[in-house]
């Protein structure tokens, strides 16, 4: 591109060279991030389709939208799928307060007029009844007819879609007040004279309807801001990635550069007290780091060359460098989020019953409204017109399916913003009403109750000064094999200087062992299957190696052509966490079942030591799914918790999944129900959340139900002939108001609820 200079284009030194530009924007890209562009880094990154924007609606995720509008089911506003950004103010908050400021404004002037003389105010006086009514026609015109016209827009489309709504009932409720009062002031002596209040005055509800709009705008004011707060800990999670990170170029430069250049394989220098800005390797220094945003852990975890780091987490005091490996979606924090999200907007099974609900709610209000009417008409007291009018207007406007509708999607997205804060990320929300009511836990042993790194513990050879020969065979033998106890022997040997020499014929028989030449010696290395298909005799062998398994550790026998040359033992350290963890599992109702690989012994061994109410062990991957039907043919609801790629099939196969995060990636896909940290703690977590959200969902849509069985028939004057008076159409549009506000208010309290 060419840049015809002194014409004032921007300019922009670096390294002692201008570089001129057609436009501002390109000279502030270029200028944040310069060798980004001079190195031709910028043509490595990699662009994503722009996702076009879509629309869901709160209460009912299955409408998706390509465009902004209204839901066709419910009528409230669509919004942005996806995670919540900082755009501005919502603009249908900004609208709607706008919209309740104007009616406010009016409906309190004619209360004033409408209601003064109940206060002692000498309205009549200032004006005739005649001017009051042509008064409070002009004021209430305004507030019906523009501040109330998305009300009157969701109301038609909700009857234009065949979709009833709490729409449907303030429009016809405003439109019947409104209408019938428009009707008599312009025409009073179309009315039977006894319905006058003096000779050719009508009374009317002006105010009525003015009041009903406000408050009804004051509720979904309150409402939308209550909503808003629900993506508040998704915003946070945003906010724990740094906008900039400081990359160390490869011209040994460094400089603060933006988050969205950086690439795979850039250098990057952490400073004290700086948040982690993408996933990577330390490859120098040293340092404490602050994983409680993600995890729930308040400790800080040591980090040295070679350890892992997740961005968003915070650096110590110490100084970092760092080698970035996942950026931009690919980061354990943007998956997070997304997961976050998706979560928010899927469905519980509960939801179900509010929607039946639902369904024949409005008609049946509608109904109740007719029937109301048409009684106090025939043999309400005189005038019977106007108690008829107040009483099918009360009714079509203290029904309220907006609160049945949110008792369920406000607990489900506050409680999921919750569970990520606290390191409980929930893939959808039936997975979090499942283990509410799962009595069952079934748990892998190996990086579940165990921290997953096996050790090398004991080496028992046959013959008095065999051990090192006993470990540099077993370890030359492992060195072909990738299970965790292999890395283990190989390490143990390693440490203590040993030559491993190459091992040829290499066979992995699967439950059993491995085996191979070395150094023109057939050697074994398995359990106890493995000895007896080769024929093996144990001797006293086999008593010390059940004395090991009693200590809970794995003993292998070791082979060599058809003697027994001794055993190893590695031990998997349990976490610091899981027995007091297995403890608060049981004191939440779980029962707790272990299915490993390891042998009787060492698993019973392990069970003992944490309680743990049954053991299945020498079990392979298949015998884990075997495990949860069989466990579900008795009438048990189970949740598997696991994070190997063997543990797939049983975690999907269980009526609720959780992978510890620590592990595959396979077994994360598989499970309803994802632990940051991998740890039991996170289910300890996991299981509060979920009892907790159910309860709430539970009390919201109590509430919901009883405010609606009751209000409805007080609304009809069923209380008339106990208490004389009939429920004011103002009062009901209170209560419908504060119905939703205070389902939303109880749902917000999960935000606060203590997960340790």
């Amino acid at each position: 591109m060419t840049v015809k200079l002194g014409i004032g284009k921007p300019t922009h030194a670096y390294n002692g060279e201008d570089h001129h530009f057609c436009g501002q924007k390109c000279h502030d890209r270029f200028a944040a991030d310069p060798y980004f562009y001079l190195s031709g880094n910028h043509r490595k990154r990699q662009k994503s389709a722009p996702k076009a924007a879509q629309y869901t609606c709160p209460m009912h995720p299955e409408v998706i939208s390509d465009t902004f509008g209204d839901c066709p089911k419910c009528g409230m506003a669509l919004e942005p799928v996806g995670a919540p950004t900082d755009d501005g103010p919502n603009p249908e908050l900004k609208d709607f307060t706008r919209r309740f400021w104007v009616s406010l404004l009016l409906a309190v002037p004619l209360m004033v007029i409408s209601m003064g003389e109940m206060v002692g105010l000498p309205v009549h006086h200032w004006m005739s009844p005649q001017a009051s009514n042509w008064l409070q026609f002009a004021l209430a015109t305004p507030v019906v007819l523009w501040a109330a016209l998305p009300f009157f827009r969701r109301g038609v489309a909700s009857i234009v879609n065949r979709s009833p709504n709490m729409w449907t009932l303030i429009m016809l409720g405003v439109a019947a007040a409104y209408g019938f009062s428009v009707v008599a002031t312009l025409f009073p002596d179309s009315f039977p004279a006894s319905f006058h209040m003096v000779p050719g005055v009508m009374p009317v509800y002006f105010e009525a309807a003015a009041v009903i709009i406000a408050l009804v705008f004051l509720g979904q004011v309150l409402e939308l801001r209550a909503r808003e707060q629900t993506g508040s800990a998704i915003r946070a999670l945003l906010g724990l990635a740094p906008k900039t990170a400081r990359r160390i170029n490869a011209d040994g430069s460094e400089y603060d550069a933006p988050l969205e250049n950086i690439l795979v394989g850039d250098m990057i220098r952490v400073r004290p007290g700086e948040s982690i800005p993408v996933d990577g390797v330390v490859t120098d220094g040293y340092s404490a780091v602050d994983e409680s945003m993600l995890t729930g852990e308040p400790v800080a975890v040591e980090k040295i060359a070679g350890d892992k780091l997740t961005g968003g987490t915070l650096n110590g005091t110490g100084a970092l460098v760092m080698r970035a490996e996942l950026v931009g979606a690919d980061t354990m924090l943007s998956r997070i989020v997304d997961m976050v999200a998706s979560a928010q907007r899927s469905r519980a099974p509960i939801q179900g019953l509010a929607d039946r609900v639902a369904a024949w709610f409005v008609p049946a209000v509608v109904l109740v409204a007719i029937v109301a009417f048409v009684v106090w008409s025939l043999v309400g007291p005189a005038p019977a017109l106007i108690h008829a009018l107040v009483a099918a207007v009360s009714v079509l406007i203290i029904a309220c399916p907006c609160a049945l509708g949110l008792a369920t999607p406000m607990s489900i997205m506050t409680a999921t913003g919750r569970g990520a804060r606290a390191g409980v990320l929930i893939r959808d929300a039936e997975a979090l009403e499942r283990f509410a009511g799962v009595d069952t836990l079934v748990v892998d042993k190996t990086g579940t109750l165990t921290e997953g790194r096996p050790r090398l513990t004991d080496v028992v050879a046959a013959t008095a000064g065999g051990e090192r020969e006993l470990l540099t065979l077993a370890a030359a033998l492992e060195k072909g094999s990738e299970h965790p106890l292999a890395e283990a022997i190989v390490a143990g040997a390693t440490e203590q200087g040993l030559r491993l020499p190459d091992a040829r014929d290499f066979n992995a028989v699967v439950g059993m062992g491995v085996e191979g030449r070395i150094d023109g010696r057939q050697v074994a290395l398995g359990n106890k299957a493995m000895m007896d298909r080769l024929n093996i005799p144990l001797g006293d062998m086999e008593a010390k190696a059940i004395a090991l398994q009693q200590e809970g550790k794995t003993a292998m026998y070791v082979a060599s052509d058809t003697a027994i040359l001794g055993l190893v033992a590695v031990a998997d350290p349990i976490k610091a966490t899981t027995e007091e963890a297995i403890r608060k599992l049981h004191d939440l109702g779980l029962t707790i079942i272990m299915a490993t690989g390891d042998n009787e012994r060492t698993a019973r061994a392990v069970a003992a030591r944490l309680n743990i109410d049954d053991v299945r062990a020498d079990v392979l991957p298949a015998g884990k799914q075997a495990l949860i039907n069989e466990l579900r043919a008795k009438g048990a609801r189970i949740a598997m918790a696991g994070d190997g790629v063997n543990d797939a099939p049983a975690l999907a196969a269980a009526d609720v999944g959780i992978a510890m995060g620590t592990g595959a990636d396979v077994a994360m896909e598989s499970a309803g129900i994802t632990l940051v940290k991998g740890d039991l703690t996170g289910i300890v977590r996991a299981r509060k959340l979920a009892i907790s959200t159910l309860r709430n969902i539970r009390q919201n849509l109590f509430f919901a139900f009883v405010y609606n069985a009751a209000g409805v028939p007080i609304a009809a004057g069923i209380l008339y002939p106990v208490t004389g008076m009939l429920l004011s159409p103002m009062i009901a549009a209170a209560a419908m108001s504060f119905s939703s506000v205070s389902v939303i208010a109880n749902a917000l309290r999960l935000r606060g609820i203590k997960l340790d």
